[in-house]
């Protein structure tokens, strides 16, 4: 997926990058979208221990928009995995099977905010983080940290 992109990916080329025969993979996922669902389980896997560490990050008393700050930018350090993430939380808006997982996403990061900001600024700073990392997933650039600290300021330490 991080090769070719999720719209490119067939049993074919699964099963030449996994270096097994073509009938592995139609054997164990028989339809494209029990291959995409499985693919999405796994990130979800990786992702919540990912948001685990951003919790024990922001638990340990680092100043929140710092860590914050540099989370979504060692996030992005991994351009490929970066892209195929948001690719797969994009596609849940049109495949419903994808939107469980891409709502745990949501829920486990405004989860590990709460403690620290309250529910509707865990919502909002969510929000920021997506759309900061969207940007630059997008546009190839780095993330825009002067911006994301500015945003993140605005909400977290409002005047």
């Amino acid at each position: 997926m991080a090769e070719h992109g999720l719209s490119r990916v067939s049993h074919r080329l699964v099963a030449d990058r996994a270096d097994v025969p073509l009938g592995s993979t139609t054997y164990y996922f028989p339809a494209l979208s029990d291959l995409v669902s499985a693919a999405v389980e796994q990130l979800a896997r990786s992702y919540a221990t990912e948001i685990q560490e951003w919790g024990r990050r922001l638990a340990a008393g680092e100043h929140p928009r710092t860590a914050l700050v540099q989370l979504a930018a060692d996030y992005l350090a991994d351009r490929a995995r970066a892209i195929v993430e948001i690719e797969l939380y994009v596609a849940a808006a049109r495949e419903p099977a994808l939107r469980p997982p891409a709502e745990m996403w949501i829920a486990q990061l405004q989860e590990i905010l709460e403690p620290v900001t309250g529910p509707v600024r865990a919502r909002a700073v969510s929000m920021l983080l997506d759309g900061a990392m969207l940007r630059a997933v997008v546009s190839g650039a780095e993330l825009d940290v002067e911006a994301l600290d500015h945003a993140l300021r605005s909400v977290l330490e409002p005047a």
